[in-house]
């Protein structure tokens, strides 16, 4: 049939003699003028261009929007294309009535299609371009088509065509439509004022547009932008290229930041404090201010939610009608040919011809196929959109109000009363709770809140339109989900149970395997692992038993999910064709069958969201009490609020001044967000006194009064000293004076200081009034103040020491050498740039103190507090602090200091005094005051000073305190340096390796899945479940599939099956038998299935930690030194969690929704074959979108992981760090860190979200064409196929639109989640100890080693093959019963050779023969079970005493009690209650250092062993310890062997051998007496040396000149100097 534009049917085709207009095929050639116009003027102008005329105002991206209509314009673009697409589709199905082809019917419609893209094309380039005059072309193009329009509709009206045809209802949406459009062009017109006025607009970008850093355009683009996520695809396809992190996504827009939001929240509930003027007033409801802030996004998710939940349905109803017209199709061609005919001339008599032409009704249109697979293609592209765009609506809402609660709960926690705290009214614990699971249940809330008031609309139209199809028995169905709702709530709380069970164990075992390795090299010495081990086990059995009920009822979960829509639909078909006479149609039951699959889905998710509701509910109330409980009072010298200036937070580098209401002006903006500062009121009565506190009282809030009676001054740039007993109130007394007290009465007066550095001369007259200072210079606000518990930032030593305050060097130099803590700093990795805190090194109490005063030292403030700050120093570092810090650093700057003390010996220095006892002030004044008035004191004084000064006397002759701590830290660091340059090499290989791979093999690495990691998890599930695993999730996918072929069959049996009624009953009971029967086979296998992936789950996870502690069991000690505890420990932790808990319901979940898609796929490709011509682009398509995905998802999870912690991390240190905050006045500087950090982890959340969007948008409209394409394949083969079957093909292509995303975010997840698995792949490839030796143990006599000889034969040892020997060919022999003593300087091998006696080193060459055996030969366990040590650390374990001294279980108590006895501990240890059976804390923190040495001691002498050594045993422990250790050593032992490392060269002279090592080789060998005899000996130097280090006082003289005069610590501190290159030479 040969085309042409009016067609050739009549000759009045083109007949105008009755006027153009009149003609149809010419008012439609008409309409073609306004396209043909648009496209002709815009096509050169963007495929040209027009140059750089934009704005003048440089922008960053190109995405602003700035037209006023803008998203009203696309959306009638968007509804304007589909009904463009509806005229398309309208006069082709009218053109085929025809006899001959009338382009005229669709050809416009075709080309307004092209025009429309045109339009919205060239406009959002206008836009972003900022050139409005070219809108004009637009404007022309909208009147055109309107004009061309109404015309048509005009003539369709003159013609008698009315609603009841389509093509008219079409044709009057176009001119409405074309007039929208054109009333926008002419409001851009007004609005801009361009083109017809003189002048035009000038508009200026958004704020964040001018921001670079700004990378969130999710707020900005356009709407399709908005609604496909395009926007992200430059940064998902970067992400192979370069990893994401925090520069790449950049800060969050204006609207997204945590300040914003958290103004927006404040807002509304500060008016609702406003309101609630009464006391019987309603209480502010967190609630209601939720609804006033974000309504607004809620109500929009919410619409979008129903527009989605609505369009959902039309997957099952077009189904419907294209199954039923296709029956009734099959039906009709079965009938005669005569039949057909005679149909066919009454339907040409019936046809509705206007102006020549054949015109379409509604009802037609719409019983056509193909217009029905496209409009159902359309539903789902649009149900995808606006479901995506509900998710992405309510989770940002979410995020922002997270970030405005924790807004408001951080500046309640800076507002909190000190009482709060100290009563236990608000503990640390609650407040993490509110931070980390409360604000998260509101987020999680609003993630589902549409979902409450959306799922039970979606639940009656699922109803109403079942029942619709199935009458009565579709409520069968219905009520089966609806009854088995409750029982799912029930799992999903016993779920919840069996999680918390879970944690409190793994909680038990994490503490158990972090006592294993804290004390491993204990254990390996004495053989002890495997009891240890054994310990774990038992806890990990007991996690295990709980982690059995938390898989049982995940599988019961995913079970009911798959088993009940089938339990439904069974239930439904067979009442349906029990009680109907009428067959059960193929469009009924595939229909049904969809909306049974959609009915599921809400009413199981109903009550996972009123779960979350009611946890919502009990968050907010926690929330609420918190922020309604006790703040800091705003009376006297605490009220007001802060002036906070500009300038003053610009210091502070994370402050983006973008981050606020543009409305509003930023200074008034953050003086509504910051804290109220103190009002201080000056004296009137003195100049010179900064604080004077007149009859007060003062509470810790419990009504009982802490301080009462309290008058006193502190002068100003004086020395005060506050004295007391214990607990007499001196701490209280700084705070009540800071304010943190409640004051019950009296006054506190605050003097102002002088306002500048260039009037300090000038005196200001005090006056009791109530300003807010404003100070330059020096900040009289602010108060230096050191707390008597240390309190350290989670960050490094410089900025703990800064605190905020500009680095200064030699002030930050000084105040370093007046700590004493150079030589600390000197010993950490990487100086003062080293992390501390709880995520960096653990540092002693004395050197947190000393970086406290530090901190305080440093301030550049007018005002010092110490709070007893040699609390935790030795008398050496005490003296130092207080020479050369306070009286020097401070006093000399004039500078007012408040210091509390026990050391009475400085009370000399003081300026004031003042004296407390039980609350109260006994006297305050100069010494001399106190020497004169109150004498009695005064002796009482001197008395303590003389006892003070016998303790310094005394600590001076043994090694002091801080000397100590520095050798724990050097231990310390040794592990720590020995990893990081390992791992410096790692990074260096790794940068090498780097830079000569090519782009292509990056982008391979980060896209690579980690399928060894994979197939190591399933293996170690074992391989008997693996392949059940397999066949079962095979067998159930297969029965799935033939549950619904069976239908397919069953439904289309009728149309051959014209038998008599009886025959047909058994016939159809013959199909409902065995549908039932394959319905109960799938709900089994569905069972089968589940249990089967949580047991090989639960059995991996059980396989994976029993091998991964056994190998850290018994691995050498060497990795316990180069491997940092907190990796291991993350392997039991973070690791064994993600085993147990996450892999397995994602495993499930995966192969779940990839057999769902393959099965579909599957069944498409068997019912319509031509299918698979299609199949290659979309399995191209998909390819790409995982592969693109998986690497971005992987970084942004990542980030969003890292950033939570440093978050919670500073709300705990902000809580414990609370009354130095607000004494320092840095609460904006910390609000400001906490938006930061806040907003970094929101940026990160936002993205994440963002990229599931993506994903899913992408997959969906993936999941839509595969729908479209097997629609329209199934109609090209309904001739030959059978209603039901295409039915069964339809069904499941709506399958893979519902799946297609999950395959690729759990796949993603995967990935993740298998990085646990590579980590503890990674340590179940370390080498572990050879435990075997070549002798057999029970040869080895039961006594061995009775003797004690000890021979050394040429020994050389190396800790790894890789590295140099540590000793070399040393020779030795040790008689039975000898003393020997074992020195040298630092790395000459001492240990060494402690630790080859045990083979915790590798012997490579040489050999020790004990007692005539060589101990290489004999078993590890055997060796060391039957040899005793005392280390320099003594190492306790949580358990009793008993545990402690005989973890085997092999000794008498009458034993244990010896063995404490000659420990000098049987005394102390019959005081404790329980006595040998009494507990011990983890770590032995229960004990001091001392007694856990001697403890050590009993353990070495309950072993009973011929053989003791003693490494460096009495370095860590005092003088009076050391001799009780030596004289237990010399009578409890003199029958054994005892090699004594030696600490202290004195401890070796009483031995009958020394053995002095020097660089691994025995240098020096015999008596020490004899060796003291050769003055040149290595054995001479170090005596020599430590006698000098000993001493009180070294004087360096040179040629009759003293050139060095202190102590030796003291000068050893100064690198350069004399003494210090004198002791390293003969060191």
């Amino acid at each position: 049939m040969a085309p042409s534009f009016c067609g050739n049917d009549t000759a009045e085709a083109y007949n105008v003699d009755r006027g153009v207009l009149n003609n149809g095929c010419f008012v439609d050639a008409l309409n073609l003028v306004p396209h043909v116009f648009l496209l002709f003027i815009t096509f050169p102008i963007l495929f040209i261009g027009w140059g750089s005329q934009s704005s003048k105002v440089q922008i960053h991206h190109n995405t602003w929007l700035h037209f006023p209509g803008h998203s009203f314009r696309w959306i009638l673009t968007f509804i304007l294309l589909f009904v463009l697409v509806c005229e398309i589709a309208e006069g082709m199905v009218s053109d085929r009535k025809m006899d001959t082809r009338h382009l005229h019917l669709f050809m416009p419609a075709i080309m307004g299609f092209i025009a429309a893209i045109t339009s919205i094309v060239y406009y959002h380039n206008i836009e972003t371009s900022n050139f409005p005059k070219l809108l004009l072309a637009l404007f022309i193009y909208w009147v055109l088509a309107f004009i061309t329009k109404t015309i048509k509709l005009v003539k369709y009206c003159d013609h008698g065509v009315g609603m009841s045809q389509l093509r008219f209802c079409i044709t009057l949406m176009l001119v409405f439509l074309y007039g929208s459009l054109m009333a926008i062009e002419i409001n851009v017109i007004i609005f801009r004022k361009y083109v017809f006025f003189a002048n035009p607009k000038k508009v200026k970008p958004p704020e964040d547009l001018q921001d670079l850093g700004v990378r969130f355009l999710q707020p900005f683009v356009n709407l399709l932008s908005k609604a496909t996520y395009w926007w992200m695809n430059t940064l998902i396809i970067s992400a192979h290229r370069r990893p994401i992190d925090l520069k790449t996504i950049g800060k969050l827009p204006i609207a997204t930041r945590a300040l914003t939001n958290y103004m927006r929240l404040k807002e509304a509930y500060e008016e609702q404090k406003k309101n609630a003027r009464f006391p019987g007033d309603r209480p502010p409801s967190i609630w209601r201010s939720m609804y006033r802030a974000y309504g607004r996004p809620i109500f929009l998710s919410s619409t979008f939610r129903y527009l989605a939940d609505l369009l959902g349905f039309a997957g099952p109803l077009c189904i419907f009608k294209i199954v039923d017209h296709l029956n009734r199709t099959n039906k009709s061609s079965s009938s005669v040919n005569e039949t057909n005919t005679m149909m066919e001339n009454t339907y040409q008599t019936d046809k509705v011809k206007f102006m020549n032409v054949y015109f379409v009704s509604s009802k037609e249109f719409l019983d056509n196929v193909h217009v029905l697979a496209v409009l159902l293609f359309l539903a789902l592209i649009l149900q995808r959109t606006f479901l995506q765009a509900s998710y992405y609506v309510a989770i940002e809402t979410g995020i922002n109000l997270r970030g405005a609660l924790l807004a408001m709960i951080y500046n309640k926690i800076l507002r909190l009363s000190a009482s709060n705290m100290s009563m236990g009214e608000v503990t640390l614990g609650q407040i993490n709770n509110l931070v980390a699971i409360e604000t998260n249940q509101l987020m999680w809330f609003l993630f589902l809140c549409p979902n409450l008031w959306a799922m039970p609309v979606q639940i009656i139209m699922g109803v109403i339109l079942l029942y619709h199809m199935l009458g009565t028995s579709a409520l069968i169905g219905a009520s089966v989900i609806a009854l088995l709702a409750p029982l799912q709530y029930f799992i999903a709380t016993k779920f919840t149970d069996a999680q918390k069970s879970t944690l409190d164990y793994s909680t038990e075992r994490l503490k158990n395997t972090n006592e294993i390795l804290k004390g491993i090299k204990l254990l390996k010495l004495y053989a002890w692992e495997h009891i240890f081990c054994d310990n774990v086990d038992k806890t990990r059995m007991q996690e295990l038993t709980s982690l059995k009920s938390f898989a049982l009822y995940t599988s019961l979960s995913i079970f009911m999910n798959a088993a009940i829509p089938i339990a439904a639909v069974l239930a439904t078909f067979m009442v349906y064709t029990h009680n109907n006479e009428k067959e059960l149609s193929a469009a009924v039951a595939f229909t049904s069958l969809s909306l049974f699959n959609i009915l599921v889905t809400p009413l199981f998710l109903l009550s996972t969201v009123i779960r979350f509701t009611v946890k919502a509910l009990v968050s907010q109330q926690k929330l609420k009490e918190f922020l309604t409980s006790d703040e800091i009072s705003d009376d006297g010298f605490r009220g007001g609020e802060t002036s906070l200036n500009l300038e003053t937070c610009k210091k502070h580098s994370g402050v983006h001044t973008k981050a606020f209401n543009r409305r509003q002006p930023l200074k008034d903006q953050l003086e509504g967000f910051e804290q109220p500062l103190r009002r201080f009121i000056r004296s009137r009565e003195t100049e010179d006194v900064t604080v004077k506190v007149t009859n007060g009282s003062f509470s810790w809030g419990s009504g009982m009064v802490t301080l009462s009676n309290i008058s006193i001054r502190v002068p100003t740039g004086q020395l005060t000293m506050i004295v007391g007993q214990v607990g007499c109130g001196k701490s209280s007394l700084l705070l009540a004076t800071l304010g943190e007290m409640l004051k019950v009465s009296g006054k506190v007066y605050w003097s102002k200081e002088p306002v500048n550095e260039m009037n300090q001369d000038t005196t200001l007259s005090a006056h009791e009034i109530d300003p807010v200072f404003e100070v330059t210079g020096r900040n009289r606000n602010s108060v230096a103040y050191s707390a008597q518990k240390p309190w350290l930032l989670n960050t490094t030593v410089e900025e703990n020491i800064t605190f905020g305050s500009p680095f200064i060097k030699q002030r930050y130099k000084a105040v370093i050498d007046a700590c004493s803590l150079q030589p600390d700093i000197d010993l950490l990795p990487f100086g003062d740039q080293t992390e501390i805190g709880e995520r960096g090194i653990n540092l002693s109490g004395g050197q947190k103190q000393r970086i406290c005063v530090a901190r305080a030292l440093y301030q550049n403030t007018s005002t010092v507090f110490l709070d007893d700050p040699f609390s935790a120093l030795d008398i050496h570092l005490s003296d130092h602090l207080m020479q050369e810090g306070i009286l020097k650093f401070l006093r000399e700057d004039k500078r007012t200091i408040a210091l509390v003390t026990h050391k009475l010996q400085y009370l000399t220095h003081a300026d004031w005094i003042i004296a407390m006892k039980d609350g109260t002030i006994i006297r305050e004044g100069t010494l001399k005051d106190f020497q004169n008035h109150d004498v009695e004191l005064y002796e009482q004084w001197k008395t303590l000073m003389n006892r003070q000064d016998q303790e310094f006397e005394k600590e001076t002759e043994g090694e002091s305190q801080t000397i100590l701590e520095r050798k724990t830290l050097r231990r310390a660091m040794y592990s720590r340096e020995a990893k990081a340059q390992m791992d410096d090499e790692d990074e260096e290989e790794d940068e090498e390796d780097d830079d000569e791979d090519n782009m292509s093999t990056v982008m391979r690495l980060r896209t690579k899945m980690p399928w060894r990691a994979f197939w190591r998890y399933l293996t170690s599930g074992g391989f008997l479940l693996l392949f059940l695993l397999i066949i079962s999730k095979l067998l159930k996918h297969s029965v799935m599939v033939a549950i619904d072929y069976w239908l397919a069959e069953w439904t289309s049996s009728k149309q051959t099956n014209e038998s008599s009624t009886m025959t047909n009953k058994v016939h159809q009971n013959y199909y409902k038998m065995w549908y039932s029967i394959l319905c109960s086979v799938g709900i089994i296998l569905c069972l089968i299935t589940s249990l089967t992936v949580e047991w090989m789950g639960l059995t991996a996870a059980k396989n994976l930690h029993r091998n991964l502690l056994n190998k850290i069991i018994l691995a050498p000690v060497r990795f316990f030194d180069s491997t940092p505890l907190g990796q291991i420990l993350n392997r039991f932790s973070a690791d064994t969690n993600i085993i147990d808990q996450h892999i397995p319901p994602t495993l499930e979940s995966l192969t779940r929704s990839t057999f769902l898609c393959l099965s579909a796929i599957g069944v498409i490709l068997y019912v319509t074959p031509i299918f698979f011509m299609a199949l290659l682009p979309f399995v191209v398509a998909f390819y790409f979108i995982q592969k693109y995905f998986r690497v971005a998802s992987k970084d942004l999870q990542e980030l969003d992981d890292s950033t939570q912690l440093p978050l919670l991390c500073h709300f705990s240190e902000t809580a414990e760090g609370l009354t130095t905050i607000r004494a320092f006045r840095h609460e904006a500087r910390f609000k400001q860190r906490m938006l930061e950090l806040t907003d970094a982890n929101n940026i990160a959340y936002l993205f994440l979200s963002a990229a599931n969007r993506w994903l899913e948008v992408r997959t969906d409209y993936l999941g839509a064409f595969i729908v479209l394409t097997a629609a329209l394949a199934s109609i090209s083969y309904s001739n030959d196929l059978p209603s039901g079957f295409v039915g069964f093909g339809l069904t499941h292509a709506l399958t893979v639109c519902n799946y297609l995303n999950w395959v690729v975010r759990n796949l993603a997840d995967l990935e993740v989640q298998m990085g646990a698995v590579k980590k503890v792949n990674s340590f179940l490839n370390i080498e572990s100890e050879n435990y075997e030796g070549t002798i057999d143990p029970s040869q080895v006599p039961e006594d061995w080693p009775q003797q004690g000889e000890i021979k050394i034969q040429d020994l050389c040892v190396r800790y790894d093959p890789t590295l140099k020997p540590v000793l070399k060919h040393v020779k030795a022999y040790i008689t039975p019963g000898q003393k020997v003593g074992i020195c040298g300087r630092t790395g000459s091998g001492k240990s060494s050779l402690s630790l080859a006696f045990f083979r915790m080193v590798d012997i490579f060459e040489g050999k020790i023969i004990i007692d005539g055996i060589d101990i290489c030969k004999l078993p590890l366990h055997t060796l060391r079970s039957r040899l005793s040590i005392i280390l320099q650390d003594p190492v306790l374990f949580s358990g009793s005493i008993r545990f402690n001294l005989d973890p085997e279980c092999k000794c008498t108590d009458d034993r244990l009690w010896e063995a404490l006895e000659i420990a000098q501990l049987k005394n102390m240890v019959k005081s404790l209650p329980g006595g040998l059976n009494a507990m011990v804390t983890e770590g032995g923190e229960n004990f001091s250092v001392g007694q856990r040495q001697l403890f050590s001691l009993a353990r070495a002498f309950v072993r009973k062993s011929s053989i003791l050594i003693m490494d460096e045993a009495t370095a860590s422990i005092d003088m009076a310890t050391e001799s009780i250790l030596q004289k237990v050593v010399m009578t409890a032992f003199a029958n054994c062997t005892v090699v004594t490392i030696a600490h202290r060269e004195t401890s070796v002279l009483d031995t009958d051998l020394v053995l002095v090592f020097c660089e691994g080789i025995l240098v020096e060998c015999g008596a020490s007496s004899k060796l003291l005899s050769q003055e040149e000996s290595t054995f001479v130097s170090l005596h020599r040396v430590h006698t000098i280090l000993t001493a009180d006082l070294v004087i360096v003289m040179k040629r009759g000149n003293i050139l060095e005069y202190d102590k030796p610590e003291s000068l050893l501190a100064h690198e350069g100097g004399i003494f210090a290159s004198f002791v390293k030479a003969d060191m």
